[in-house]
Parts: structure tokens; C-alpha cells; sequence
């Protein structure tokens, strides 16, 4: 077996066929996670940034858990922003409720637009899960 692999949880099979990416993928212990937008089930970007960032945590949790890893393993985080001076605080907020110590790296990035119009935040994760 491969030591290096996609990781395709389910109900993703769609995207990874249609636009040719993995949401995650698992080399080793390592696992990279694809950047992840907060919509709800219907594809849509929520009105209250609080509830597309919870989106997008559960997302990323999704796809760290379906490689075996946990937010616990997470190690580095990329965040984008559209709206950095009105959204960081309410990142920082959902992110510390969801990573605890030892705090990941962590780089956001302030963008003009994001793959999903509407779209203020987008959060890519690297976890590495312990031996």
C-alpha cells in the first residue's frame, strides 16, 4: 500500500472528479488539507461571517478526520481574507475555540476574492499525527 495517498471523505467524491483536487491528502503522517470555505449544505455562503467560519472549522475537521488526523494534530494554517480588518478578530475567536495549545503555525493573508463569490475566508491546514 501507498504511503501516499488522496483523502476523500464522503459526499467529496464529486469535487475531487469535477474540479481535480483532493480535499485532503496523506503522505505519512503528514496531511495537507485544501482550503476550505465556510457554506452551509446548499453551497451558499452564510450572511454572519460566525456561522461561515464554524463552516468552514467543521469542514477542515471533516477532512482531517477522514485521513486520521484531529484538529489536535494540526501544525500550520493558512487563512485568506477579503475583509481582513472585519473578519480577523472573528477568526481568531473560532479558531482558538477549535486549536488549542500548542497553537499551530499560523499566516493569514488578506485577498480580493475567493473561489465562491461571497466568500470572506478560506483556511488551509497541515497536521502531522503522532507516531
Amino acid at each position: 500500500m501507498s504511503d501516499r495517498h488522496p483523502v476523500i471523505p464522503e459526499g467529496s467524491q464529486g469535487n475531487y472528479d469535477n474540479f481535480h483536487f483532493a480535499p485532503a491528502f496523506r503522505v505519512g503522517n503528514t496531511v495537507y488539507v485544501s482550503g476550505v470555505i465556510g457554506t452551509g449544505a446548499d453551497g451558499s455562503v452564510p450572511d454572519a461571517v460566525d456561522d461561515e467560519l464554524a463552516n468552514a472549522f467543521s469542514a477542515l475537521q471533516t477532512n482531517l478526520e477522514a485521513a486520521g488526523a484531529s484538529m489536535a494534530d494540526v501544525v500550520d494554517m493558512t487563512s485568506f481574507h477579503t475583509d481582513m480588518p472585519d473578519s480577523l478578530g472573528k477568526f481568531m475567536k473560532a479558531k482558538d475555540a477549535v486549536l488549542g495549545e500548542p497553537y499551530p503555525a499560523w499566516t493569514a493573508i488578506g485577498c480580493t476574492a475567493l473561489a465562491i463569490p461571497g466568500a470572506r475566508v478560506e483556511v488551509k491546514a497541515t497536521a502531522v499525527i503522532p507516531d
